[in-house]
């Protein structure tokens, strides 16, 4: 039998607890109540430093390599900080990333009438598709606008090799066999 002794002045219910970070990771935390176990703030600054820098809009490669390596940092992040049980971010970081790779579509794109003729192919209509790319808003603001959102849809994106966060969420917190 252990004979362990508590200090109140250093444990009490609802005191964040560090795990230790394997090879240099970014530590997950929980609280002692044992209710959730999420990431922290500073894994998940760098997750986001990392996204950006893979979708940064000066790194000029072709789209296939840029899925190719993001699938391979979100699939690998993923079965890090899988264990979390914080869910309300994941919907907010989909959201981002697929704003993130349309902005990377109208950097890649540059002028406009390739704009035009790109939006043209994915459904949008002439007017429309002129109206933004003659547009001087910058690639982040016009990846935000209706024309973009409705011809570059989430389902497209997800065609092209886009890796859902809530999918790979979901797919570890409620596996095949007890869904």
């Amino acid at each position: 039998m252990l004979r362990l002794h508590s200090h109140s002045s250093r444990s009490y219910p609802g005191r964040p607890v560090r795990f230790a970070p394997p090879l240099g990771g970014a530590p997950l935390m929980a609280t002692c109540r044992g209710t959730k176990i999420h990431w922290s703030e500073k894994a998940f600054r760098e997750f986001k430093r990392r996204v950006k820098e893979l979708t940064g809009r000066s790194w000029f490669v072709s789209m296939d390599y840029r899925y190719k390596e993001l699938a391979e940092y979100l699939r690998g992040w993923m079965n890090y900080f899988g264990i979390s049980e914080y869910y309300r971010l994941i919907p907010e970081i989909d959201q981002w990333l697929r704003r993130r790779l349309r902005m990377c579509y109208f950097k890649q794109w540059r002028w406009a009438r390739t704009k035009v003729r790109e939006l043209r192919k994915l459904g949008t209509s002439l007017h429309t598709a002129i109206s933004v790319a003659i547009s001087r808003k910058g690639p982040w603001r016009l990846s935000r606008t209706l024309a973009t959102q409705t011809s570059m849809r989430n389902d497209w994106l997800k065609d092209q090799g886009l890796l859902s966060v809530k999918e790979l969420w979901v797919h570890i917190h409620y596996p095949a066999t007890a869904r």
